[in-house]
């Protein structure tokens, strides 16, 4: 890929619409694929500062189990049986499912903010290579991310965070492009 191929993939990637996605998602060698370019992100101190969850197969719908006790549990009002239904078919509308996870470590000299931010990375590399392989990505936190209940049937440690889920498979259909920055508005040039 020259790096006018690279340029031109980069300004038409997009994200897709959680409900469109196909059921065809990465081979096991394109997952690990996926997974280990999306670990080659700045990373002050080599620290790995995030870890992937993978749901694939069964596991989204126990997720989704997880996903409505958690809603049950947390919700200021009794959830009704169409939002449960919801929530248990969250992770079923793509065919795979990686949750980024930000696990900042204690070390001086690598603020846990730079080390948030490598865990940003982390997923947007995922989103990157998964579109280079020609498949559709979403990277989407909702509710789940911040539930405690969730939280902990994740195994996640009390510093952990979920940097956010990335759904991924083939695409149903072409989702159109969406309005983009306009850069004046959000580009100043600094002159001292």
């Amino acid at each position: 890929m020259s790096n006018t191929e690279i340029l031109d993939f980069l300004s038409a990637r997009r994200s897709l619409k959680p409900t469109m996605f196909a059921d065809q998602g990465p081979s096991p060698d394109e997952l690990t694929r996926i997974l280990t370019i999306a670990a080659r992100v700045p990373d002050h101190k080599k620290l790995n500062p995030w870890r992937f969850i993978v749901f694939s197969g069964e596991s989204r719908a126990k997720a989704g189990e997880l996903f409505a006790k958690a809603c049950t549990a947390e919700d200021r009002q009794e959830p009704s049986e169409i939002r449960l239904q919801t929530e248990r078919e969250r992770f079923l509308r793509a065919p795979l499912v990686v949750a980024v996870i930000a696990s900042p470590v204690e070390k001086p000299g690598a603020p846990e903010w730079e080390q948030i931010l490598s865990a940003g990375a982390a997923a947007f590399n995922l989103c990157l290579a998964a579109n280079a392989l020609g498949y559709g990505t979403c990277w989407i936190t909702e509710w789940i991310a911040y539930s405690p209940i969730v939280k902990e049937g994740l195994a996640l440690s009390e510093t952990e965070r979920v940097a956010g889920f990335v759904y991924i498979g083939k695409a149903k259909e072409r989702q159109d492009d969406r309005d983009r920055p306009n850069l004046p508005e959000i580009v100043t040039h600094w002159q001292g």
